[in-house]
């Protein structure tokens, strides 16, 4: 159902509500009036709302005209409207369409370009890997002429190393043997040596008693004569203080 079909359905409900109201108020209005004032016979009223009604129906009916042309006007505000709008979504179609493809050979133009420029950097990718390669290749080689370059001197170093260390060997046993022989020589003389000493050390320690005992005698008649002396030195003050008393 169109949108013109139910405003003119809503049009004719509202005509015939209209209708309705107008047999209501004709059928009452007398009543009302008669109610309401009793200065005229009912006669003059009813003429009176003859008149008034009249009127009112054709107020009612040029009302009626005006919305029925308003509609009218409306329904073809509302037609022109639609086809603007249809065609203005038709020109849009067009310009998404033609935006569309000129995007679709755009990006079919960037991906052939960017697909070039990917198959170039995998040949650049492949040719750098190569000369890696062969860099890498001769640099195992040279690592295998220096390592056996390496291994050959240091044979020769250790073979020379060690007729060095033989001879630091023989050196040292040599002079280890010199060294023994200098302290056994050492040795016999220090016990040489000690027993001279001893010998010198018990001679001289004879001699020493034999002084030893020599002083002792001196120092015992040095007692006797000095307790000699003193006894006779006490016995001629004793004397002396005898004949002085």
């Amino acid at each position: 159902m169109s949108a013109a079909t139910e405003r003119h359905m809503s049009v004719s409900n509202q005509q015939l509500t209209l209708e309705d109201i107008s047999k209501y108020v004709r059928a009452h209005i007398g009543e009302w009036l008669s109610e309401q004032s009793l200065a005229k016979p009912p006669a003059v009223y009813e003429l009176e709302l003859r008149e008034r009604m009249i009127r009112v129906e054709e107020e009612l009916k040029n009302q009626r005209e005006l919305m029925e042309r308003g509609f009218d006007l409306m329904d073809k505000r509302f037609e022109v409207t639609d086809k603007r709008f249809e065609a203005m979504s038709a020109e849009n179609n067009r310009r998404f369409e033609a935006m569309s493809a000129e995007n679709n050979r755009y990006f079919e133009a960037m991906s052939a370009e960017n697909n070039r420029y990917f198959d170039a950097i995998d040949k650049r990718f492949e040719a750098m890997s190569a000369e890696n390669n062969r860099y890498f290749d001769a640099m195992d080689k040279r690592f295998e002429t220096i390592s056996v370059e390496n291994n050959r001197r240091f044979e020769t170093m250790s073979i020379e190393n060690n007729k060095r260390f033989d001879a630091i060997d023989k050196r040292f046993e040599a002079m280890s043997a010199e060294n023994n022989r200098r302290f056994d020589a050492i040795d016999e003389r220090f016990e040489t040596m000690s027993v001279e000493n001893n010998r010198r050390f018990e001679t001289i320690s004879i001699e020493s008693n034999k002084r030893f005992e020599y002083l002792t005698k001196r120092v015992d008649r040095l007692m006797v004569w000095s307790l000699g002396v003193t006894m006779g030195t006490g016995s001629l003050v004793v004397a002396t203080l005898k004949l002085l008393l």
